[in-house]
Order: structure tokens, then C-alpha cells, then sequence
């Protein structure tokens, strides 16, 4: 929303309280109470001292989950966490850096990172989010096609190409998945 105002000009028009770090729970709730996905991102943990964000995932879930890339500037560097909206633990292939991350190892936090614990599939959490939908058996190839091809999404304003990548590898991703889904099919 606050996107839309401020590209629409209208950045003053916006409610002030929608402007904060963090909503005050009465503001939360009201929003929640129009659609729940007015809710993403609004229960994620706050940021450490000088910690900021580099990087999301974004669900269309109902309630429009988010998963944080955040860095902060630490005596050896930087290091690097993912949050998520539930206190999932998460294991990332780059925790500390001497110099920020390119944006093809943000990509790699993403592709190899892993929400710890039973279940996660292959895919790292770029598409391991897609993945369990899938894995569901509830939508047939087409469904899965068009229903989930815009469920995860990435964005940054730091590494503006990351969205882009995202978009230009889901089609490969897409193949792939429906394929090994096809063969899981037919073994015995």
C-alpha cells in the first residue's frame, strides 16, 4: 500500500501510523480485519540494533507471509539471518561476509538456504515454498502452473534484479518440478 502511494504521488495522503517501523496492535488488527493479507510482514520479529533488510520472499498466502534477508555490520563484517513471520529457524550457506553480498550470492541464500526441521523440500527456499503446495497433490499441472506462478515472489530494494531473476528462472523451475512430480507418479 505504501508502494502504491508513494508511486501514485500520494505519499501524504497515506495515514501516518501506516508509516512505522511497526504497527501498534490496534492498527494491526484493523488492517487484518479488511483482508488478512494487509497482515504480511506485520508479525516479523524487529530488527536487531543496525540490523536492516536486504531481501524478501513474499507469499500470496492468505495472509501474505514475508521471510527476511537481513544484514547488520558486526566487528567482523557483516552478518547475515533469515527471519520469518512464525520463528522458524533457518540455515543460510553465508553468514558472515567481509564485504556485502553480490547479488548472485543473495540469490544463493535464497536457492540454498533451508527452514530447519522435518519435511522442507529440495529447493532451497526459493521454490521450496511452491514445492509443498505441489507436494499437496490438491492441483493438477495446469493449476499448479497458473495458481503458483506468481505465489513466491522475491524483492529488493537494495538488489533491484532479484525479482527479475526470480521471474527468468520459474519456467526452467516449473519443468523441472512438474517432471520429477510426473515420475514420482509412476513408480510402483
Amino acid at each position: 500500500m505504501i508502494t502504491d502511494y508513494w508511486n501514485a504521488g500520494r505519499l501524504e495522503d497515506l495515514d501516518a501510523a501506516l508509516l512505522n517501523d511497526e504497527l501498534d496492535e490496534d492498527t494491526r488488527t484493523s488492517l487484518g480485519r479488511i483482508h488478512p493479507s494487509f497482515m504480511g510482514g506485520e508479525y516479523l520479529p524487529s530488527p536487531l540494533l543496525g540490523e536492516v533488510e536486504i531481501a524478501r520472499i513474499c507469499l500470496r498466502s492468505t495472509t501474505s507471509d514475508v521471510i527476511t534477508l537481513r544484514a547488520r555490520q558486526i566487528p567482523e563484517g557483516i552478518a547475515y539471518r533469515i527471519e520469518d513471520e512464525y520463528h522458524a529457524t533457518f540455515t543460510i550457506p553465508i553468514t558472515k561476509s567481509q564485504l556485502p553480498l553480490t547479488l548472485l550470492e543473495v540469490i544463493r541464500q535464497f536457492d540454498e538456504g533451508d527452514l530447519d526441521g522435518a519435511g522442507w523440500p529440495e529447493g532451497g527456499l526459493t521454490f521450496g515454498y511452491n514445492l509443498l503446495n505441489i507436494d499437496s497433490g490438491y492441483m493438477d499441472a495446469e493449476e499448479v502452473r497458473t495458481t503458483l506462478r506468481h505465489f513466491t515472489s522475491m524483492q529488493s530494494s537494495i538488489y533491484r534484479q532479484l525479482g527479475d531473476h526470480f521471474e527468468s528462472v520459474y519456467d526452467e523451475w516449473f519443468e523441472k518440478a512438474l517432471w520429477k512430480d510426473d515420475e514420482d507418479d509412476s513408480e510402483p
